[in-house]
């Protein structure tokens, strides 16, 4: 017997003839082209941030051994670094950051337009490995063990260093109940510039401003149920509150996710 579809209890959209369906849309086209066009303006102020000098010397290592931030480049102009949830007591990444990397395109659409990707985290090197392998992803992924880095950009908590995430203080985060006491490591994505012998940092987000980065996401976004998560006007679909996501090699498993990695996550 097939099992009840998880969507049985909610509201499904109203039926429609063809031309009601086309009048429909074409009034949330305009909606979407507003939108398109806002994103467009938002862009150029994006791009239109300020640049802050690298002082520090980060070191970083790599399958090929120590590396500077410089070197992260690999010979572009433009270097955008995810900052991925992978800390040194856990041998396996946030399901929420995994997702993400399942979705990063070909790099070679960005070398195209002189721009590197790295994902980066606290964990060492050995243990970023043995998972990268496990998920089957080629990209470049560097260890920030021992160096500031982590910190410097918001990633990685720390009451003693007063670290804040999102343009917001940590401590204030936690006692809002924004994010969980125990939380160590977080997301972000920061961009950098190199000109001639210096590097620049022009922009970081976090939070939702990485929503953009994941295309599975994108794809749901389009569908009556969206991301079935139940905030946001969206019906929770599967019964499991806004957090599904899990490692792509184990949705066939019965526990539930964890989003911040672990000795099992499962």
């Amino acid at each position: 017997m097939n099992p009840r579809p998880p969507h049985q209890n909610l509201t499904l959209p109203p039926i429609a003839s063809r031309e009601d369906w086309l009048e429909a849309r074409l009034a949330l086209l305009e909606r979407e082209k507003e939108l398109t066009r806002a994103l467009d303006a938002l862009n150029a102020e994006r791009r239109k941030l300020p640049r802050v000098r690298v002082e520090k010397a980060y070191r970083f290592e790599g399958p090929r051994g120590a590396a500077s931030l410089a070197d992260l480049f690999e010979g572009r102009s433009q270097l955008v670094i995810y900052h991925f949830m992978l800390d040194p007591d856990h041998d396996e990444g946030c399901p929420g950051c995994s997702q993400m990397a399942d979705c990063i395109p070909h790099l070679a659409h960005l070398h195209a337009r002189d721009t590197s990707l790295a994902m980066v985290s606290r964990a060492r090197l050995p243990t970023i490995e043995a998972f990268r392998q496990r998920m089957g992803w080629q990209l470049p992924w560097y260890s920030s063990f021992g160096c500031d880095f982590n910190y410097d950009y918001h990633v990685t908590m720390d009451l003693q260093r007063n670290t804040g995430w999102n343009y917001r203080d940590f401590r204030q985060l936690q006692a809002d109940g924004k994010l969980p006491a125990e939380v160590t490591e977080l997301p972000g994505v920061s961009v950098f510039l190199r000109d001639g012998g210096a590097v620049y940092h022009t922009y970081s987000a976090y939070a939702r401003g990485l929503d953009l980065l994941v295309g599975t996401l994108r794809f749901l976004d389009l569908t009556p149920f969206g991301r079935g998560e139940g905030w946001g006007g969206m019906p929770d679909v599967f019964g499991q509150g806004q957090w599904w996501v899990r490692h792509h090699d184990r949705y066939g498993e019965l526990a539930a996710p964890g989003c911040h990695g672990g000795k099992s996550a499962a």
